[in-house]
């Protein structure tokens, strides 16, 4: 059978969209993640998203390339609900999307997407500094739930970082309950920082919504910056809005880049 996809990015960190509004295709999100992601016998993405309807609420159900499944994506859910106001389904200018880490407000304003990210959890895993040991040094990372976990750590210079072995390293550390998304971060001024991510279940990706997020309120928390944070990633830049106590805003773009008919059922098959 086939069905109807459209490729999405965020900054270049990108995703597959399927309409799955009765949630058919839910108990196989797993494996389709797998075969649809793949960079060379899939269409290629950082991420599934199925968009499933829970009453009047659409919802983002997102997976990663290994076939886990994500709590929230900043990135996606901005492209979600341009998905939502190019359909027809919805009409804005604000849009609610559910999400697995609670409801996400979106809101179409001058061509960009600005979404509450709800409030950050500074006390995840206690709260404070975690030192974790690779590569011949302790890595100190500060623990943010931003309804997925992120580690935070702080380098002098971000683009001479080995990612491919301190990512997955941090990511895996056993201090982690459920593993975790891994920013390394260099403070530019106190507006601006520069960014690199090591996603939870995707690797490296050029641009991390909630990463983005963590990042910011960590670099603010820690005296670093102050509102509103311009986060650079390797796709482009998010502005990060947050005050002690409040909601985290994030503002940045969607792009549609194409879409298509595939048959899931030759997928599987490798035909």
């Amino acid at each position: 059978m086939e069905y109807e996809f459209v490729k999405y990015h965020g900054l270049g960190n990108d995703f597959v969209f399927l309409e799955d509004l009765r949630g058919d295709l839910l108990p196989e999100g797993e494996e389709l993640a797998r075969l649809l992601c793949h960079r060379h016998f899939g269409i290629g993405a950082d991420g599934l998203v199925l968009i499933v309807k829970d009453g009047d609420l659409f919802t983002m159900r997102i997976f990663n390339p290994d076939g886990s499944e994500a709590e929230m994506c900043g990135n996606a859910v901005r492209c979600m609900a341009d998905y939502l106001l190019r359909q027809g389904l919805a009409s804005g200018p604000v849009l609610p999307i559910g999400t697995l880490a609670g409801v996400k407000e979106v809101q179409a304003t001058g061509g960009l997407y600005r979404v509450d990210m709800g409030e950050p959890d500074l006390s995840f895993l206690g709260g404070g500094s975690l030192g974790i040991a690779e590569s011949g040094r302790e890595w100190v990372c500060h623990p943010v739930s931003m309804g997925n976990p992120h580690g935070v750590v702080f380098v002098d210079e971000v683009d001479s970082l080995n990612l491919a072995v301190l990512g997955p390293a941090l990511e895996n550390a056993p201090v982690w309950p459920h593993k975790a998304n891994i920013e390394f971060v260099q403070v530019l001024d106190q507006n601006r920082i520069k960014v690199r991510v090591w996603e939870r279940g995707a690797g490296p990706t050029l641009a991390c919504g909630t990463g983005a997020c963590a990042a910011a309120v960590v670099s603010m928390e820690q005296g670093h910056c102050q509102t509103p944070v311009r986060v650079g990633l390797p796709g482009g830049e998010l502005t990060i809005g947050w005050q002690e106590g409040g909601h985290v805003f994030m503002s940045g773009p969607a792009t549609r880049v194409f879409a298509g008919r595939i048959d899931l059922e030759a997928l599987r098959s490798g035909r």
